[in-house]
């Protein structure tokens, strides 16, 4: 079933490729809906080969033989589910999002991320290998931590552990350098006490 835009309340199939907008049943806001003639042809089902497109249906541009399911934002051309790239609502097909991302025209496209937990861990445990190190790193760690913590992890979901544990590390790494700097400056041996 197809829904009103406003109310999404379910519209009649009388309501279907016609000429003339329609009041919608429930809310009365003014509908026109087309449909391809697939929508209302039960679902066909062919062997290896065979096209399963229906006649007076478009075809996918880059796949003959599969139903076209919407067309391009940019150029036009009929897609298939599977050409369909849907980006932030606007569909495109494969060559126009290679040309967007080439001519720089996509602001939208991200195709790579900064993995701040993994360089919070970096910066947390790599340096404990020369512990010197550890005294800009830590607290660098916990700048990263605090300030991108709510920035976007990995394409491939990721839970905050890693920044929680390079947290926790950068924080007992500070806290041994107080610890050390306070017992370097009240118990060396060579101060002379009064």
């Amino acid at each position: 079933m197809l829904a009103c835009p406003r109310c999404a309340a379910a519209l009649p199939e009388t309501f279907f490729n016609a000429a003339e907008l329609y009041p919608c049943p429930s809310c009365m806001a003014q509908v026109q809906v087309e449909v391809f003639p697939a929508f209302l042809a039960p679902p066909a089902i062919g062997s290896a080969g065979e096209l399963v497109v229906l006649e007076g249906e478009s075809s996918c541009f880059y796949h003959p033989s599969k139903r076209a399911v919407t067309a391009c934002d940019s150029c036009g051309r009929f897609l298939c589910a599977l050409c369909d790239l849907d980006l932030n609502g606007q569909h495109l097909c494969p060559t126009c999002l290679k040309t967007g991302k080439r001519k720089g025209k996509l602001k939208n496209l991200e195709n790579h991320r900064i993995l701040y937990d993994s360089l919070a861990m970096t910066l947390a445990f790599l340096p404990l290998l020369i512990f010197y190190l550890t005294i800009a790193t830590a607290p660098t760690t916990l700048f990263v931590v605090i300030r991108y913590w709510n920035s976007p992890t990995s394409l491939v979901r990721r839970s905050r552990w890693r920044m929680v544990v390079a947290f926790i590390a950068a924080l007992l790494e500070v806290v041994a350098w107080i610890a050390g700097i306070y017992t370097l400056i009240n118990y060396v041996p060579w101060r002379t006490r009064r």
